[in-house]
């Protein structure tokens, strides 16, 4: 009985080699059944003479004329086609192989599969542990809506990278460039809730913007050098700012009241950071300084009174040692600092107070960067010897992964001492800490693996030094980047692609370098300032709100002279009084003009005046000076 008129030749030779093997195993009886159903069936490899015609030639025959074919041959076989196919397409995990395996482990992959993945409507519906699966690296293109909605529907979630495709990022533009200070603004912050934007600038002012709609709220006054940084507490209650006059001032955010003025630091304030460990009624807020001191400032958060002596510790090992930089750990626990001495210094608060717990001296050069990761215990700190390394505690000792600024990406090094002329500009993680970014004198973002030190991408698109790189705080795949060459670049690290670029350019006076830049807390709006004292505010959707307002804006009692007392506490000079209990001010442009009254009324406090009202009184002195009266 023939039934092989549907098998092809090489159908054929398999069932040869299958039987051939079974035969050398355990399963003879296994062997002699399906080698009776062949012979019976006709489903082995013919012979065929010299005029075509196929001539059946049964088992035994087979094995006498194939000698050169072992029993275990298509064991051989499979054996080889794992590392022969590696070499075209990698597998996820090298070295294993497998016939059963699934996508890049798979055995009938190929690149196509691989780079090239399409999901259908169910994969969208489809959830692991309750929630929605994360889409692959490889898909082809961008989910379409209308598999996302359905299953939204079908169980209450969707997956943010379906919902959000990078392409997305394109649609983002800029809503206003306002000109809010007279000279470089260094620090830009949002609030926990992202209604407020705050920034701080060497006119020594702290200025207070709406986020909605791009409106100057409020200038807090004080400080009499150049603001250094900016922190915001977790409970969004109150703001400080550290300045090169060596006091750290701290407002309440919701009265602007002066709480604190905080004179610990002999030197400049370089940074500062509020702890986010909860330990009943009592916070923390850490300051570094130019004197080589770091301090923890204890206070309340139901009075909000601050001690007025901080827990200092005096890590100045030689003269001139400064603190350059602090990073806490995601819960608080753990304080990593940076300083010109080349060494890491990591803080511990597990007890009633910080103790410093080690000293790492691994870089040959200032430390003037790290970062704590957001969801984990590992933190990276960059150096001007050339090298970020990414720490974290194993074994009872902090070991650390090298990251070689003059590393390619084909993973060679270039010679010792060839790393000499870089130096690391600023460090950074994505948001689930599966990347690590840095950013180095070459202008050239690099991309690495923090758990193996491998160099994933290198992201060229600036063309001087960067200083701001800033992960989405909700989306894993952007990155955000700003230098001094007025370039902002949204990058997605998943491709190492760039998304979408801004130019600061600034008519008449070339481009601005943007100094820093921040996210709102939910990803949808972020904030640059830049050396010519502007805001530049960026976000989705329409511009109008942002359109009512005057290109300049600033208060008439911006800059007018204040008084201190023994505690650093001012007065306004003119009037005797608080700034912050001042009436409301008028809105001027950069010489001090008042600008017309419907702009006026932008003016907390000033928005139900009537038109009268919103016309200042302007007097001279006996110099000759403009004063409002």
């Amino acid at each position: 009985m023939s039934g092989n008129e549907n098998f092809s030749q090489f159908d054929l030779e398999l069932y040869f080699l299958i039987v051939r093997l079974l035969s050398s195993g355990p399963c003879k009886k296994t062997a002699e059944v399906l080698k009776h159903e062949l012979e019976e069936c006709q489903l082995l490899p013919k012979r065929i003479d010299w005029e075509g015609q196929e001539h059946f030639r049964s088992l035994d025959s087979l094995i006498q004329f194939y000698k050169h074919i072992p029993d275990d041959y298509l064991k051989r076989i499979c054996q080889r086609i794992g590392p022969l196919l590696d070499k075209d397409v990698p597998t996820n995990v090298t070295g294993i192989h497998s016939l059963l395996g699934a996508g890049r482990q798979s055995m009938l992959r190929t690149k196509e599969t691989i780079t090239k993945t399409v999901w259908t409507s169910s994969d969208h519906v489809a959830t692991f542990h309750g929630r929605p699966a994360l889409p692959p690296t490889s898909l082809a293109s961008p989910p379409h809506l209308m598999d996302i909605l359905p299953s939204r529907q079908l169980h209450g979630q969707m997956c943010h990278q379906h919902a959000l495709p990078p392409h997305i990022y394109n649609h983002v533009s800029m809503f206003c460039r306002t000109l809010g200070h007279l000279t470089a603004v260094y620090c830009v912050a949002f609030d926990k809730l992202g209604q407020y934007i705050f920034t701080g600038a060497d006119d020594h002012l702290v200025k207070i913007w709406s986020s909605i709609d791009g409106r100057l709220l409020a200038t807090l006054r004080g400080h009499s050098a150049e603001i250094t940084d900016l922190a915001i507490s977790h409970d969004n209650c109150l703001l400080a700012a550290g300045s090169c006059d060596k006091l750290i001032r701290v407002w309440d955010l919701k009265t602007l009241t002066p709480l604190a003025v905080l004179h610990g630091h002999t030197g400049i304030v370089t940074s500062l950071e509020f702890c986010p460990l909860p330990r009943g009624d009592v916070r923390f807020l850490a300051s570094a300084g130019g004197d080589g001191n770091i301090c923890y400032w204890m206070y309340s958060i139901k009075s909000k009174n601050f001690e007025s002596k901080p827990v200092k510790f005096i890590e100045r090992s030689r003269a001139g040692v400064q603190m350059l930089c602090l990073s806490f750990s995601p819960g608080g626990i753990f304080l990593a600092t940076g300083s010109s001495d080349h060494v890491v210094r990591v803080f511990c608060f597990t007890g009633p107070v910080p103790e410093k717990i080690c000293e790492l001296e691994a870089h040959n050069d200032m430390v003037d960067s790290i970062r704590y990761g957001n969801c984990s215990n590992q933190f990276v700190s960059g150096s001007k010897d050339g090298t970020a390394r990414v720490w974290h505690y194993e074994r009872q000792e902090w070991r650390c992964i090298v990251l070689n600024m003059s590393t390619k990406t084909t993973g060679v090094a270039a010679a010792a001492g060839g790393n000499s002329k870089l130096q690391v500009t600023m460090v950074g993680w994505n948001i689930d800490d599966t990347l690590v970014i840095t950013a180095s004198t070459d202008f050239i973002l690099k991309v690495w693996d923090p758990h193996t030190g491998k160099l994933i991408y290198e992201l060229k698109g600036h063309e001087d030094e960067m200083f701001v790189l800033e992960p989405n705080p909700v989306d894993t795949r952007i990155m955000l980047s700003a230098g001094h060459d007025g370039h902002i670049i949204i990058w997605d690290l998943d491709r190492g692609q760039q998304i979408k670029s801004f130019f600061n350019l600034i008519a008449g006076q070339g481009h601005g370098a943007v100094f820093d830049c921040k996210w709102s807390p939910d990803g949808q709006l972020f904030s640059a300032t830049d050396s010519h004292g502007h805001l530049l505010q960026f976000g989705y959707g329409s511009d109008e709100k942002h359109k009512r307002n005057p290109c300049e804006m600033f208060f008439h009692t911006d800059y007018r002279p204040l008084m201190q007392d023994a505690n650093h506490y001012v007065l306004d000079e003119q009037t005797q009084q608080p700034p912050h209990l001042m009436p409301p001010p008028f809105l001027v442009d950069v010489d001090g003009t008042p600008h017309p009254p419907h702009y006026q009324k932008l003016v907390p406090g000033r928005g139900k005046c009537s038109h009268q009202q919103l016309i200042p009184a302007v007097g001279l002195t006996p110099s000759g000076q403009c004063i409002f009266i």
